[in-house]
């Protein structure tokens, strides 16, 4: 077994549905007036599946733009994780699916249902697999929540999306490289606030139970989002402690967005300017755990990262879990 002394983000991509929908369509829908989801929410258009498109399908273009990206070959990827919670079914896990559409024939797979922060739990235990294993991961977050939405409910059907982003980490033999600090953070107190209330072991699939108990549901939006804020904030600042970086010194900052108060509000927080701010809420909306893979690809199309570079990233979400990872290019 051969070790790394860190690991590092060597290809990024993404991947979104065929189908662009707009405000005007679910404010129809909804009754609201014109403008009311822009102004609440900072989205204008967002990406929902349509017939034939599936979650590993979505993950396996984002998957295969990393790839490509990272310049790497397929046998040397040796694990694949995917952050999800609209797997293609309850079972199997739809992680080796994807490794097969992608052509991995030497890698494990495997799903991780982290809800929003998904992808920055994946990111945290491919990093330590890299450095203790010495091989490559490629971390796929991809969600399809437009099949989860309740269309009467106003508080989520604004505000969530399909899509999929993803990267390769690579062993790298600098140390002050990579993943420099993580803050990993849960609190079951606020479990309920979003939820599918039915489906689980718990409430399983039953005659009798209605339909929009298989719909997700977010009954408290303030209570969401004020934990939501202060577990970004306070879990963003305890990783920038722990790196020994200060906030001047972070080139980008890439957080969930939920919506763009949220991100607004763990921005004034931290006192990071817009400008560094990686934001792709307005076109894209909320894809849950897709939402920084995705940025990052997006970023990065836009201007390449650089050698040195300091990513700060940050989520929250159902559970609730969340946390922070600081990354250096």
């Amino acid at each position: 077994m051969s070790t790394a002394g860190s690991s590092r983000m060597t290809g990024f991509g993404h991947a979104v549905p065929q189908r662009c929908v707009t405000n005007v369509e679910i404010e129809a829908r909804l009754g609201l007036e014109a403008g009311w989801i822009e102004r609440r929410t900072g989205i204008r258009t967002r990406y929902w599946a349509g017939e034939g498109e599936t979650l590993t399908g979505l993950a396996a273009a984002a998957g295969r733009m990393a790839l490509e990206d990272a310049g790497i070959g397929r046998k040397d990827i040796a694990l694949t994780l995917l952050a999800t919670s609209t797997p293609d079914h309850l079972l199997p896990p739809s992680a080796p699916l994807l490794a097969h559409k992608l052509g991995l024939e030497n890698s494990g797979a495997i799903d991780l249902a982290g809800a929003c922060s998904g992808f920055l739990y994946a990111l945290t235990l491919a990093d330590g697999f890299v450095r203790t294993q010495g091989h490559a991961v490629l971390v796929v977050a991809a969600n399809i929540l437009s099949r989860r939405i309740n269309p009467a409910e106003r508080a989520s059907s604004v505000l969530f999306a399909d899509a999929a982003g993803a990267v390769v980490l690579v062993p790298h033999g600098d140390r002050d490289r990579g993943l420099l600090a993580a803050e990993l953070a849960s609190d079951g107190s606020g479990y309920g606030l979003i939820r599918i209330p039915a489906g689980g072991s718990d409430r399983p699939f039953a005659p009798g139970i209605a339909a929009d108990e298989f719909l997700m549901t977010m009954p408290d939006g303030r209570e969401v989002f004020s934990r939501a804020v202060n577990l970004m904030t306070n879990t963003s600042r305890r990783a920038l402690e722990r790196a020994r970086i200060a906030v001047r010194d972070i080139d980008r900052f890439v957080p969930h967005q939920a919506n763009a108060r949220m991100s607004d509000a763990v921005c004034h927080s931290l006192g990071i300017e817009r400008a560094r701010t990686v934001s792709t809420i307005e076109t894209h909306g909320n894809s849950s755990a897709a939402t920084i893979p995705l940025s990052l690809s997006v970023a990065n199309g836009k201007k390449r990262f650089v050698d040195g570079e300091e990513l700060l990233l940050t989520a929250a979400g159902a559970g609730l879990t969340g946390g922070a990872a600081l990354f250096r290019i």
